[in-house]
């Protein structure tokens, strides 16, 4: 005899499976969740579609510029960004970056060794480790005496430390170049910034000569000029620093100044526009720079810990000290111009 109630409850036990998967109807919080997501999404669609829709119109509506004005714009945004690429990790407070450097290397060996055969002696006479001042004559515009002083002393000091370099402000503060000189070590020329590396014991190259000696015209090459205010020698005397004086002999012909031109500087905000035998006569070629045979000549160092602890104050101390300072450099100079047969070897 069969069940009366069987069949009813085969169809609830096909009914079961089917409703365990279905899902509650939404409470109305849920439901209003979703409108507003909803809404919120609808209106940034808008936004966005009649922001393109305006730009869209507004270039319509615009003069049509010629192909000069389009490129003369592209060129100024892509000189803005000129030496501006993402920096690594590996930078420090001053803007030294090892990946940059890595990458410098080679170039840097290979204007070292082969194009400008440059003649180093007197490394003995640097201090095994920081912090030392090293003390050199500005030689031309640009800054490669202090490049290549501190890749040679990196290169071939047993302490493998990479000094740091003085740059002056008129280079530091150009777009172009301020990023670049920061990544290989270049540093804006201040007493703070010498006073802070030398405390953090680092190897500090500085050229007391300035804008003056960077000046200079071919016919007063290697005549060192004054030395401003002694601020090498006194930040020598405040840190305790030994001070050692270097003469670097071939920069000056790097990019020979025979005259300055100061009417068309003016016009580019410049002090005044150098011109060489190759510059500006081969146009940008004449930037690059002339195979001259170099020559450094490292000094002794000079110690200040017999003067007195408030000689940093003394202007008449400070100008004897840096006049001496002056006269070495200027003698070390003259002993690499007499090693060097000629300009070229």
């Amino acid at each position: 005899m069969s069940d009366p109630n069987a069949r009813e409850r085969r169809i609830e036990r096909r009914r079961e499976p089917i409703a365990a998967h279905l899902r509650p109807a939404p409470s109305g919080g849920e439901v209003d969740a979703l409108r507003r997501a909803l809404d919120d999404l609808r209106d940034e669609i808008r936004q966005r579609f009649g922001a393109a829709r305006r730009e869209a119109i507004s270039r319509q509506d615009a003069p049509r510029r010629s192909g000069w004005e389009v490129l003369l714009e592209a060129l100024q945004r892509r000189i803005g960004r000129l030496g501006m690429t993402e920096r690594s990790g590996e930078v420090d407070e001053f803007g030294m970056d090892e990946i940059a450097l890595r990458r410098a290397r080679p170039i840097l060996d290979f204007l070292f060794e082969h194009y400008w055969r440059v003649d180093l002696a007197g490394l003995e006479q640097l201090p095994e480790q920081g912090p030392c001042l090293i003390v050199a004559n500005r030689s031309g515009l640009l800054p490669y005496d202090g490049l290549l002083l501190s890749h040679a002393i990196e290169q071939r000091h047993p302490s493998g430390v990479r000094p740091r370099f003085f740059v002056a402000d008129w280079l530091m503060t150009a777009p172009f170049a301020q990023p670049t000189l920061a990544r290989l070590g270049g540093v804006r020329a201040c007493r703070e910034n010498a006073a802070r590396l030398l405390a953090a014991g680092h190897f500090v190259i500085v050229f007391p000569e300035g804008a003056k000696g960077a000046a200079k015209v071919f016919r007063e090459r290697y005549h060192l000029q004054r030395f401003g205010r002694g601020g090498a020698i006194r930040v020598a005397l405040e840190t305790g620093a030994p001070l050692v004086p270097v003469g670097i002999v071939g920069a000056e012909e790097v990019h020979p100044v025979l005259f300055k031109w100061h009417a068309p500087a003016r016009a580019l905000g410049l002090p005044f526009l150098p011109v060489t035998p190759t510059f500006p006569l081969l146009g940008p070629l004449g930037v690059v720079p002339l195979p001259s045979k170099w020559v450094i000549r490292i000094g002794r160092p000079i110690s200040f810990a017999g003067v007195a602890s408030g000689a940093a104050t003394d202007e008449l101390l400070l100008s004897r000290l840096n006049e001496e300072l002056r006269g070495k450099i200027q003698a070390l100079v003259r002993r690499g111009l007499e090693a060097r047969e000629s300009i070229w070897a």
